[in-house]
């Protein structure tokens, strides 16, 4: 009953897409040793609601 919803933009969103797009293009060619994610990465998805690949 408490919950909150959070508008995101379509631009926000596709933002939010691009961003994840060119992460996982970066990580395919130059892959990390870290497998858990980079800071930017969580910053993202806490920006958002953690949920970030509901947002279409």
């Amino acid at each position: 009953m408490g919950q909150v919803i959070q508008f995101v933009s379509k631009s926000e969103r596709e933002r939010i897409r691009l961003i994840q797009e060119a992460r996982a293009i970066y990580d395919s060619i130059f892959p990390s040793a870290d497998s858990a994610g980079s800071p930017q990465q969580k910053a993202i998805g806490s920006a958002t609601g953690g949920d970030v690949g509901n947002l279409a």
